[in-house]
């Protein structure tokens, strides 16, 4: 197992120090999927949800909340991301999000990536709430990351 940076020699949670660190390009993918009723996907799919856009709102949403991570998870590093994309696809009973962020920076972009599929299937739900309070949100984990000391990682199969 490797040490665990965010704890200092005693223990004690503490934010790394990337200030020496090069900067590299930085990519992640995450995805994550909100699963519903027939009726909630049909509702959806043709616009008539009752509180509107659902996934349009959803894609705004997660992009927000990729800008914000560094507010929500205490010891991430606030980012100054280049891009972030949320997109999604329907499934057999369920819409899956994925999203992607990217920068040049010293520090990597996973967290933001899954806090965008986070928000954004979160969206969906209370958007969608209404016809079915049974969603489940599930499957929320990073697809692949590149750049940095640790290189490239992909999820295996």
């Amino acid at each position: 197992m490797s040490k665990l940076t965010h704890l200092d020699s005693d223990g004690a949670a503490h934010m790394v120090d990337v200030g020496g660190k090069p900067q590299t390009q930085r990519r992640a993918v995450a995805s994550g999927r909100i699963m519903m009723s027939a009726e909630v996907l049909e509702a959806i799919r043709h616009g008539n949800a009752p509180k509107g856009d659902v996934l349009g709102t959803a894609r705004i949403a997660g992009i927000m909340a990729a800008k914000r991570t560094g507010e929500l998870i205490p010891l991430c590093h606030p980012l100054g991301l280049e891009a972030v994309s949320v997109d999604f696809a329907y499934e057999d009973g369920a819409i899956r999000a994925t999203a992607t962020a990217s920068l040049t920076g010293r520090t990597g972009v996973e967290m933001e990536a899954m806090t965008a599929v986070s928000v954004a299937l979160l969206t969906i739900y209370d958007m969608a709430k209404a016809i079915d309070k049974g969603m489940v949100i599930s499957d929320i984990r990073l697809i692949a990351k590149s750049g940095g000391k640790s290189g490239d990682w992909n999820a295996p199969l």
